[in-house]
């Protein structure tokens, strides 16, 4: 009985659902119409994308070029990544620092030292 009970409070659930979906749609389709819900417009042109992605591989700083293009960092880097041009980083080299040296074995006499 509790397995049927649990059944039909999940098919009103989901008829609900749906109907919340449906009203959502026409919503927009109403708005759209009166002109009040516009898509979503790119920050950058063709143009300015090819342009933005030539001064990077020129070396400019990203931080600087978002702003002279009006944009955040993300949205940079959004762009070069959309256009798979965002290069890989190489590590620092102080990162590689203990990763190529051999360790050795250092012994050390702690109770003869002096403070």
């Amino acid at each position: 009985m509790t397995k049927l009970l649990l059944s039909v409070r999940g098919a009103f659930a989901k008829y609900a659902r749906t109907l919340i979906t449906e009203r959502q749609r026409e919503g927009l389709a109403m708005a759209k119409q009166r002109g009040a819900y516009c898509d979503h417009k790119l920050a950058l042109n063709d143009v300015q994308v090819t342009d933005l992605r030539r001064r990077v591989s020129a070396g400019k700083q990203k931080a600087a070029l978002a702003r002279t293009f009006g944009i955040s960092r993300e949205t940079l880097y959004q762009y070069l990544k959309r256009e798979g041009e965002l290069p890989r980083r190489a590590l620092p080299a102080r990162w590689l620092r203990g990763v190529i040296a051999i360790p050795c074995l250092v012994v050390t006499c702690h109770h003869r030292r002096r403070h």
